[in-house]
């Protein structure tokens, strides 16, 4: 999956003239081929995300109840949760609910800091492997766990998971059309809503929140199944879905010096052309960073080419970096609040 789609090939004879490029697939394949994509890429996103929402969801009860060794199917049948401050009007825990953010958003960010600088030397199944194992391994380590600390240990598993993916799936998209990303994006915002929605309503029905938990272990499999199964090779095609007459027509967001040439298909950036594309996309990464730390803190199109995979991981650090700050920060507002009279 991992292998680099530059335009089809010209090749020349002996008398150094170019013969005519491969001809296109039928009509009917390449919009099977369509649709069996852009339904990959919005699973793979709804996929991806969704184990990060749902520790979201489910940090009261992380931090709320303790199961006992001989008791793994129910959590404590106490309701009521104990404040740590009963002179505290706020319903509070002994930890702030921000440990559970951070933990579920800073293993991402440091998987987002350092993927542009080597991850695109492992190639994409192994990653993508990886992703589903650590999502499912949250899943099943928050279900069994007896304590907080080890609870903890299941949302960084989560955490790795959606980091890893996203910078995965993100760069993956160069080599396919743009429409892709639409539907990636989509395929997110999806998870943040049926992720939320889905831990709310098991639990409502009655299901402990181990069961809820372990009943998404079939999430992971979902997305390794979109990823392995439902995308197709990237072929012979312009990445941006584009004819390379249209390419002049388009307005670079990045401007650059850089040649022609497809997504991999030259040497590998340097780190003053990493550098140089990062630089680009500040104006684009500092106000999703104020976005996103505004909205945790309150609820607790790219480059013509080559640069288009390593900027497609790099600009996605920003909502991390705002939800990470907001954690930080909610952590010493919590005990102050919790001090209130």
């Amino acid at each position: 999956m991992g292998g680099c789609a530059g335009s089809p090939p010209r090749l020349s004879d002996s008398e150094g003239e170019e013969t005519e490029p491969a001809p296109r697939p039928p009509l009917q394949d390449s919009q099977g081929a369509h649709w069996k994509n852009a339904v990959g890429f919005w699973l793979l996103g709804l996929c991806n995300n969704f184990s990060y929402v749902v520790m979201l969801s489910a940090a009261h009860d992380i931090l709320s109840h303790q199961r006992t060794p001989g008791n793994q199917s129910h959590v404590d049948p106490d309701p009521t949760p104990t404040s740590h401050n009963s002179s505290s009007r706020f319903d509070c825990n002994p930890v702030s609910t921000a440990a559970v953010l951070l933990a579920d958003i800073l293993p991402t960010l440091v998987i987002k800091l350092l993927a542009p600088l080597g991850l695109h030397l492992l190639p994409y199944s192994p990653r993508v492997l990886t992703s589903g194992i650590c999502a499912a391994g949250s899943f099943l380590l928050v279900a069994f766990s007896h304590s907080v600390p080890t609870s903890l240990c299941g949302v960084v598993l989560a955490s790795i998971s959606s980091g890893l993916g996203e910078v995965t799936f993100l760069s993956l998209t160069a080599f396919y059309p743009r429409a892709v990303i639409s539907y990636w994006s989509s395929g997110t915002g999806g998870a943040g809503l049926l992720g939320a929605l889905s831990y709310l309503g098991l639990t409502q029905a009655g299901l402990s929140p181990q069961h809820t938990l372990l009943s998404m272990l079939g999430i992971p499999a979902l997305l390794l199944a979109s990823y392995f199964l439902l995308l197709t090779s990237p072929g012979p095609q312009d990445p941006g879905g584009e004819e390379d007459s249209d390419t002049a027509a388009r307005q670079p967001l990045i401007n650059s010096e850089a040649s022609e040439s497809k997504p991999g298909s030259g040497s590998p950036l340097s780190l003053q052309e990493r550098w140089t594309v990062f630089k680009g996309l500040l104006h684009y990464i500092v106000p999703l960073v104020l976005v996103y730390f505004a909205e945790y803190f309150i609820n607790q199109g790219l480059t013509s080419d080559e640069h288009r995979e390593f900027a497609m991981a790099t600009a996605c650090i920003s909502d991390t970096l705002g939800i990470s700050l907001s954690g930080l920060l909610a952590l010493p507002l919590h005990d102050f609040l919790c001090q209130l009279s």
